[in-house]
């Protein structure tokens, strides 16, 4: 198993070898990494886990969308550094040096996309893929001062990647400023398949309370300030959906969970070994029976249907895309657990609905980045990547 190279543990130490792109395009001159469990012609995909990377063979293609980016012009400069099998939040893979946040070192640079989030923030490439199936892009460019979308589910394909949850898998990808982010955007989104202009700002009461204190709030409110001059004024709301924002949750973590166990469990069963904590995730997987999985799928379908009501053609939501900064690398297990369950209530929105999100880098809590973000409906991607352009123009001359 490799280990990492470069100061900020970003990039897997691989022999590099050439990866064919196109001289000329939209992104010619741009540097682009690649997250650890998207297949490189040439490279094996090890997914974060030293097994895996002893058992995989070299990829005889590159994943759809990576050679999208490369057929444009874009250069690939390495493999980076991925949370095992993709199953965390936060960027500390046992098996490897942490990666360094370049925008707050002693905090955490967010995972499962780590390596990616930091290379693009250390200015070791102007484009990285990630993926996101319960945060793994929205949180990490949080963290990091980065932009991130978690695209429309199903939009982009996943052809040569590694698979966490099915139904909650997603292509994404990072960049520093809004003109690479959205030509990117351009080669893999295309067209908005949704139409109508998002023009119906909202925001509801309950989402906006789990920033976790005072200081994220005040700076949080700021960061809506600032968006409301661009997009208008939300409209707050205590809109509740039938399902309670734990139960919801829930039904995220057991969906999850239960999809990762059916993708996994059988080479865990047949002696795929990990590291704690992954191991513990994966093992609730494998506590959940299919009824128990039918149930929260229902429930999943009905707060689906009850979100797109709520937006409807030309809402979209705007919510703290994190509780915060970034927790402190050298945080507690029990400080790592309450911030992952206070995200993931923020974050299970857009998984369960499969509607896009993106984080704007606007706002810090004690000199860490913390995101704002627009959730809008299926297939507005776009013009979520369009809205964050105006107002991360306006914070520009804050």
């Amino acid at each position: 198993m490799p280990g990492t190279q470069g100061p900020l543990n970003a990039f897997l130490d691989l022999r590099q070898m050439p990866v064919a792109n196109a001289e000329l395009g939209p992104l010619a001159g741009l540097r682009l990494a690649v997250k650890d469990i998207y297949d490189v012609a040439g490279y094996r995909t090890g997914c974060g886990n030293p097994q895996k990377f002893e058992e995989a063979h070299a990829a005889s293609r590159t994943a759809q969308a990576v050679q999208t980016i490369l057929d444009a012009g874009a250069r690939f400069v390495g493999k980076t550094q991925t949370d095992e099998l993709a199953f965390s939040l936060f960027g500390q893979n046992a098996h490897f040096p942490y990666p360094v946040n370049p925008a707050a070192p002693d905090r955490v640079t967010g995972g499962s996309s780590s390596g990616s989030a930091a290379a693009v923030a250390g200015g070791l490439a102007n484009i990285a893929t990630g993926s996101d199936t319960g945060g793994s892009i929205r949180a990490p460019a949080s963290f990091c001062g980065l932009i991130g979308l978690r695209t429309t589910h199903g939009r982009i394909p996943l052809d040569g990647a590694m698979k966490l949850a099915s139904s909650f898998d997603t292509f994404g990808w990072f960049a520093d400023d809004i003109e690479t982010y959205e030509a990117v955007g351009k080669l893999l989104l295309g067209r908005d398949p949704h139409q109508h202009p998002l023009n119906r700002p909202l925001s509801i009461r309950w989402l906006d309370a789990f920033v976790t204190g005072p200081a994220e709030a005040a700076e949080y409110a700021s960061m809506k300030a600032l968006a409301a001059g661009i997009i208008g004024q939300p409209v707050e709301t205590e809109y509740a959906f039938a399902s309670s924002p734990d139960k919801l949750y829930w039904c995220f973590r057991r969906l999850q969970a239960f999809e990762a166990w059916r993708e996994h469990g059988p080479w865990i069963a047949a002696g795929g070994r990990l590291s704690p904590g992954v191991e513990e995730r994966f093992g609730f997987g494998r506590t959940i029976d299919a009824k128990t999985a039918a149930t929260e799928a229902a429930r999943r379908l009905a707060f689906r249907a009850e979100f797109e009501a709520l937006l409807g053609n030309n809402g979209f939501l705007v919510l703290p895309t994190v509780p915060g900064a970034a927790p402190l690398a050298a945080s507690t297990p029990e400080q790592f657990q309450a911030y992952r369950e206070r995200a993931l209530h923020l974050l299970c929105l857009s998984g369960l609905s499969g509607f896009p999100q993106i984080t704007l880098p606007i706002g810090s809590v004690d000199g860490a980045p913390f995101g704002l973000s627009l959730l809008g409906p299926s297939g507005s991607d776009v013009a979520l990547i369009r809205l964050g352009r105006r107002i991360l123009d306006a914070a520009r001359k804050v």
